[in-house]
């Protein structure tokens, strides 16, 4: 049985909805983030890293969305959400699946740091200067990266309906996260079209609900 370590608010919750979409089945067990949004300790327990998300499998266990969804759609998919071989779209669905956490995640996850540097974390006295570098780091760097990639994004969804082609891949699963995270903190809105069509259409399959009604809360979407 394929066991999902799920943490709330989590890119695990693309897991859950990978495993909806191929209609497999599978055990939940859920963590709670601390205070400081942090993976509980209880993690470590399953992997030494301590972060989600993290599925077992028999004797397998397996870290990290994307060698998740590759062991989850090599291994169970039979031929399911991955274009052929040797086509065109078996080098986007490539070029995506790695495309999410390797580019449009880490200028997201910036952004998210910056915003807490100048925090109550902070000592009261230094709180002047960093958010000053905040601010900087934003408008600089951090911003128009943002920018660049999301219309990156919206130029690519130009001409198909989904980022491999016209049908569901889980190159698709793997994008939802980060452009999840850039509705929520990142500027991405109805200005961008194509992309927002696309994050209402997967939110509307009904395996991306049922995997929200297992997932539990899932925050991002607010």
């Amino acid at each position: 049985m394929i066991v999902v370590h799920h943490l709330n608010n989590s890119r695990s919750q693309r897991v859950l909805w990978l495993l909806e979409e191929l209609g497999l089945e599978y055990e939940i067990k859920h963590y709670q983030r601390e205070p400081t949004m942090r993976a509980p300790a209880s993690l470590r327990a399953v992997h030494p890293l301590g972060k989600s998300p993290v599925i077992t499998d028999g004797e397998n266990t397996l870290a990290e969305t994307g060698a998740i969804v590759e062991y989850l759609v090599d291994g169970y998919g039979k031929g399911r959400l991955v274009p052929p071989p040797d086509t065109p779209a078996r080098l986007r669905y490539t070029y995506w699946l790695h495309y999410a956490e390797g580019s449009l995640m880490p200028p997201l996850l910036m952004r998210l740091i910056a915003s807490r540097i100048a925090g109550p974390q902070a000592p009261w006295f230094a709180r002047p200067i960093a958010k000053r570098i905040a601010a900087t780091l934003q408008d600089t760097f951090i911003g128009p990266q943002i920018k660049l990639h999301l219309d990156f994004v919206e130029s690519e969804l130009a001409g198909r309906a989904y980022f491999a082609g016209d049908e569901l891949t889980a190159a698709d699963v793997m994008m939802s996260f980060p452009l999840e995270a850039a509705a929520a903190r990142g500027g991405l809105d109805q200005s961008r079209p194509k992309t927002w069509d696309w994050l209402q259409r997967i939110h509307a399959r009904p395996a991306y609900q049922r995997a929200l009604e297992k997932g539990g809360k899932y925050e991002l979407l607010r």
